[in-house]
């Protein structure tokens, strides 16, 4: 009985992530047991749905750049900074370690995950059997490590809320800080959407068609 259990297929589910037992070939209409949603067994429309919001996060991506993302008011002189010039004015004033964590965190990756996640989508489409298991990797990598680029939009948060000083000193957020925070969420989601299992498929289909030519041959 229990090898039964063993041998039969398995479906998560993408709620609650439970692992449900399932029978062999499609399994339309069944649900969930504990969350009710319904099951599949790979995530529906992945591919297509990373993409969009791929791109989505690059169109973003390039006004959180140009535009300021908070100004800074001290005794009455306003100074707006984007992300670069905001690294650039930490570095000048001494600051070099929290430049370098804004930096990295509000820079750098941003620009690998994107780049990352499109590679991984890129390589799923054209069927690439190039390292499965290294791609697989670098997907749990891009998935940990996305959600530290919001510390760019916390530094900003925590001072528009703490700084009120009237004409003495004031920090407010700008609209290059909006479209900053859409960046990282659409990056989280895109994450999200992408579905690991579907790098090891083209492997699997092609390794059981050569078997199948040689069953026949």
């Amino acid at each position: 009985m229990s090898e039964d259990i063993e041998q039969r297929p398995h479906a998560q589910c993408h709620t609650c992530h439970l692992v449900v037992g399932v029978p062999e070939g499609p399994i339309h209409g069944l649900a969930c047991p504990r969350c009710h949603t319904r099951l599949h067994r790979r995530k529906p429309n992945s591919l297509a749905r990373t993409w969009a919001l791929l791109i989505s996060a690059i169109i973003c991506y390039v006004p959180a750049n140009l535009y300021p993302v908070m100004e800074v008011t001290t005794l009455g002189r306003p100074q707006a900074d984007t992300i670069v010039s905001g690294v650039i004015y930490l570095a000048l004033h001494g600051t070099w370690p929290l430049a370098v964590i804004v930096f990295i965190a509000s820079v750098v990756v941003p620009v690998l995950k994107i780049v990352s996640l499109g590679w991984l989508a890129f390589s799923v489409q054209t069927r690439s059997q190039w390292r499965p298991r290294d791609r697989a990797r670098l997907y749990r990598v891009v998935e940990a490590v996305g959600r530290w680029s919001m510390v760019d939009v916390y530094v900003v948060t925590i001072l528009v809320a703490l700084v009120h000083l009237g004409s003495l000193a004031s920090v407010e957020a700008r609209v290059g800080a909006f479209y900053f925070g859409a960046v990282v969420v659409l990056t989280m989601l895109a994450a999200a959407s992408f579905d690991p299992r579907l790098i090891w498929d083209a492997m699997i289909e092609d390794a059981e068609a050569s078997e199948g030519e040689r069953d026949g041959g």
